[in-house]
């Protein structure tokens, strides 16, 4: 891996901004195997370099990722004035480590909405993931109000599959939905053969708070995107839960509101399509 600025590494590490370590480093406070560096701009091996900060010794870790079941009634927001944060879920060694970093969610989730949210440092990633020309697919567990036929099920399949317009809603503008993929439980609640969309449908209701009655997958990103399109079609969402971004899957023994790191073929499952 190749060598990260000091400045960068710090801030990034919790020690403010990059002139908050400039200042660190101007006082001598931080010295690189054993030695005192004054040059913010120094090139620090993390894998190998030892660092401390005023006779503390560092430990020193890439970027973060975390795996959180978000549960209902907390806002994806590092603060606000009403509702708890995800960043509020956190334990207090995290958020005192990273908080002053980069520490941010991967995407957004709505205050009733629960499930998969990543939280992490990686900046490039995640813009990555969340442009337009990306199209990273996320696979939703979505409970419904009104129950619906057979016949019924496949039309919403075929409108969802060809895509079609989302009218404008209150203060939230009209847009071209993209075709998008919507597979429905049977009446024994299994999908039949479809054993990849089997797994996915028994991880959602692992710590859970609802019943999902279909699953669908998005390639992009709309605001409140899931519920303006059952809308559309005359249905309301009622229970809505992420389950599998890129080729990423929610870890089924996470409890709701908790969390783990993702190892490292997990973060390269993100990025799948």
């Amino acid at each position: 891996m190749p060598a990260e600025r000091l400045d960068k590494i710090l801030a990034h590490h919790g020690f403010g901004t990059r002139k908050d370590v400039k200042r660190l480093c101007h006082k001598s406070l931080v010295s690189l195997n054993g030695k005192i560096v004054t040059d913010p701009a120094t090139k620090v091996e993390i894998d190998s370099d030892s660092l401390e900060i005023d006779g503390e010794k560092i430990v020193l870790q890439r970027d973060l990722y975390i795996m959180l079941n978000k549960c209902k009634n907390v806002v994806c927001a590092n603060k606000d004035g009403e509702h708890s944060t995800v960043f509020d879920l956190l334990d207090e060694s995290l958020k005192h480590k990273f908080l002053g970093g980069d520490l941010h969610c991967m995407g957004r989730l709505d205050i009733d909405t629960e499930g998969l949210l990543i939280l992490t440092t990686d900046g490039k990633l995640t813009h990555s993931l969340l442009s337009p020309k990306t199209h990273v697919p996320k696979t939703y567990a979505v409970g419904l109000r009104d129950s619906l036929t057979l016949e019924e099920k496949q039309k919403y399949c075929e409108i969802f599959k060809k895509g079609f317009w989302i009218d404008r809603e209150q203060n939230e503008d009209g847009f071209e939905c993209a075709p998008s993929e919507l597979k429905w439980r049977g009446e024994d609640g299994k999908f039949g053969e479809d054993g990849d969309a089997e797994k996915l449908f028994l991880a959602a209701e692992k710590n859970s708070s609802g019943k999902a009655d279909c699953l669908l997958t998005i390639f992009e990103g709309k605001f409140h995107q899931v519920k303006r399109m059952f809308s559309q079609v005359g249905n309301e969402v009622v229970y809505l839960k992420r389950i599998k971004m890129g080729g990423l899957c929610l870890d089924p023994a996470i409890e709701l509101g908790s969390y783990r790191e993702l190892t490292e073929s997990e973060i390269e499952m993100l990025s799948e399509k």
